[in-house]
């Protein structure tokens, strides 16, 4: 039997509240600028194609590495509602419009911030519990829930 709202199945034009917390209840931003780069990582990924492309860690942190790859786009595929980070868990309110773009932008933006929280660290291993949990937008219940977490 799948985990408590751990069943991802995405419908286009589904709107949901998506959430998910570092291991064992850890903080997964340590300082504001953990913040800002999840955010910029987000930015990133639903913006659409910029032709001067510049690293998206390069304004929130000053790295500059020495070869340059543009993240995939989601732009078109998902679009953000909301979102709320705490210090160990975040929440973001997303509304699919294409097939598979939640969960290729989720897997995307896990794997992104979890490779500069790492390095960061000088850590290893994982930093979030489990899968991402989703909970799908348009029931009363996750309506209450989106309302006390995102107001």
């Amino acid at each position: 039997m799948p985990a408590r709202n751990s069943v991802k199945i995405y419908v286009e034009g589904g709107c949901y509240h998506v959430y998910n917390r570092g291991v064992d209840k850890r903080d997964i931003y340590l300082d504001d600028q953990d913040y800002r780069v999840f955010l910029s990582f987000i930015k990133q990924y639903l913006s659409p194609v910029e032709p001067n492309f510049t690293h998206p860690l390069s304004d929130v942190t000053g790295f500059h590495p020495v070869r340059l790859r543009q993240l995939k786009s989601f732009y078109g595929d998902v679009e953000l509602l909301a979102y709320c980070l705490m210090p160990n868990h975040f929440h973001l309110l997303l509304r699919q419009a294409t097939k598979d773009g939640m969960a290729e932008f989720l897997r995307a933006l896990a794997t992104s911030y979890v490779m500069y929280f790492n390095k960061k660290y000088e850590r290893q291993g994982a930093l979030f519990q489990g899968c991402i949990k989703q909970l799908m937008w348009g029931r009363i219940h996750t309506f209450c829930i989106c309302r006390d977490t995102f107001i």
